[in-house]
C-alpha cells in the first residue's frame, strides 16, 4: 500500500510533508511532489503537514484524481528526490 500526492499539490508544491517522512520518498517535478509507491511504508506521517490535503492513501483516493496513482508511480523514478522544505511555488489553490 502507498500514498499518493494528488491534484492539490499541483502548482503549489508545499514541502511540509518531505520533511516528515522517514523513508525519504517524495521526489521533486516541475510542478509538484510525487511518492514513490514502492519506497512508501504507509506511516501516514505526511498526510497532516499538507496544508492543501492532496495526500491520500491510495484506498481513498477520490475517483476524480485516480489517475494520480499512476501519476506518482510513473513520475517519482525520473525526479530527483526531496527530503528538506522548500519555498512553495504558490499559495494553496
Amino acid at each position: 500500500m502507498t500514498h499518493v500526492v494528488a491534484e492539490p499539490c499541483f502548482g503549489c508544491k508545499y514541502t511540509d510533508c518531505v520533511v516528515v517522512c522517514p523513508v525519504e520518498c517524495f521526489y521533486e517535478g516541475e510542478s509538484m511532489l510525487y511518492i514513490h509507491p514502492d519506497e512508501c511504508i504507509d506511516c501516514e506521517a505526511c498526510v497532516p503537514e499538507c496544508p492543501v490535503e492532496a495526500i491520500f492513501h491510495e484506498d481513498n483516493l477520490p475517483e476524480k484524481w485516480k489517475e494520480y496513482k499512476e501519476l506518482n508511480a510513473e513520475m517519482a523514478p525520473k525526479c530527483p528526490p526531496i527530503t528538506e522544505k522548500k519555498e512553495p511555488l504558490g499559495p494553496p489553490v
